[in-house]
């Protein structure tokens, strides 16, 4: 392992937390105890000036203890039903626990069309980046009451490792009932060895989740390894960490067994790297000396320097930005459509509302969604 564990850096967390660990399964009955436990240590990392988002399954572990003891959540209107009562109660504990630590929280339900499309994704982004800007704790959870089977994540790993990925997390903690991976199921195999680090994931690694259905196999450990991928490839550090007991984060803070999957670059530059690799532009934008000379500087792309827009592009789509002589000088992501763009051009940004009724950034295109020079040609 590291001498310096990634979580020393990280400036944003995301915590993915199972449902075996917040609810008992078979009452509903919130483990109060252990999310309180977990609050205090999440707002050390609060205290440390870091950010913390929380995803949060249990929903329908929960509902269990408000349902009919008749009804086992096999079917799944069940589970959504389970899950919109169920969510209440979560919503509530996960308050009181936040609360008694002085913060705020706030409930974010996601759906798969949330994240796979590209203008709700950025609409997401933006909802989760204003909460963290305001310091409100986002309780994120998959909107199960309404997914299909055919639109679930099916896990929250999965639903995690997108969730950091999205909001440019630096690490995300996997709190399971195992305390990482092995080189087989531990359960099964005495002779199981644990990795505490992994910095690729080869398919040696892929094949020690093994064929178990335990967390440890491939009923936990294999969804956890595509969420590894994911947020890896995202600039984003993994750890999975055993989350049984109460203080399970601090035990972590303070070097406790688990397993680190360790990024490739930094989130900044993988979201760059991302858009760089973009092929289709949807339109384009052409800006004045000025506006040229502000994006080599590192600022964003403000209306005020924009002189043409061409296209038909939507929010979130990837445009280029070219200069008076039609010169490309980099790509970035759209904040607002074609129609409403051309409509702000050579405006400063405290007349977008007036112009348009609404006003969703004050950057045409931002800093964090722009890349310049050789990358985006």
């Amino acid at each position: 392992m590291s001498a310096v564990s990634p979580l020393e850096g990280a400036q944003r967390v995301v915590i993915k937390i199972g449902s075996v660990l917040v609810a008992d399964t078979a009452t509903g009955a919130i483990r109060e105890t252990w999310l309180n436990a977990l609050a205090r240590d999440a707002a050390i990392l609060r205290e440390q000036g870091r950010q913390v988002l929380i995803v949060s399954s249990g929903a329908a572990a929960a509902g269990r203890a408000f349902l009919p003891p008749d009804v086992h959540l096999r079917r799944i209107d069940e589970r959504q039903a389970a899950s919109a009562v169920g969510q209440i109660a979560l919503l509530n504990a996960w308050r009181n626990a936040f609360q008694s630590c002085g913060f705020t929280v706030a409930q974010v339900l996601i759906g798969h069309d949330d994240l796979e499309e590209r203008r709700n994704s950025l609409n997401a982004r933006a909802t989760l980046e204003m909460l963290l800007r305001l310091g409100i704790v986002p309780v994120i959870n998959e909107n199960d009451t309404v997914a299909t089977r055919e639109l679930r994540y099916g896990d929250n790993d999965r639903l995690g490792a997108r969730i950091a990925q999205l909001v440019s997390a630096h690490a995300l903690v996997m709190l399971s009932s195992t305390d990482g991976l092995y080189t087989a199921d531990p359960e099964l195999d005495q002779g199981a060895r644990h990795i505490p680090e992994v910095s690729v994931i080869t398919p040696d690694i892929e094949s020690m989740a093994g064929e178990s259905t335990t967390d440890s196999g491939s009923g936990g450990m294999v969804t956890k390894l595509q969420a590894a991928r994911i947020v890896t490839a995202a600039g984003c550090s993994m750890v999975i960490a055993d989350g049984r007991e109460p203080g399970a984060l601090g035990a972590l803070l303070n070097g406790a067994r688990a397993t680190w999957f360790l990024a490739t670059g930094s989130p900044r530059s993988a979201r760059k790297r991302w858009i760089a690799s973009q092929l289709d532009a949807a339109g384009s934008v052409t800006i004045d000396p000025g506006a040229a000379a502000a994006l080599r500087s590192g600022r964003s792309l403000l209306p005020a320097g924009v002189t043409q827009v061409a296209g038909q592009f939507e929010k979130g789509e990837l445009i280029l930005i070219k200069d008076a002589a039609g010169q490309l000088l980099g790509r970035g992501l759209a904040s607002y459509p074609a129609a409403d763009a051309a409509r702000i051009i050579g405006h400063r940004s405290d007349e977008i509302e007036p112009i348009l009724g609404y006003r969703w950034r004050d950057e045409l295109v931002h800093r964090d969604d722009l890349v310049l020079g050789p990358e985006a040609s």
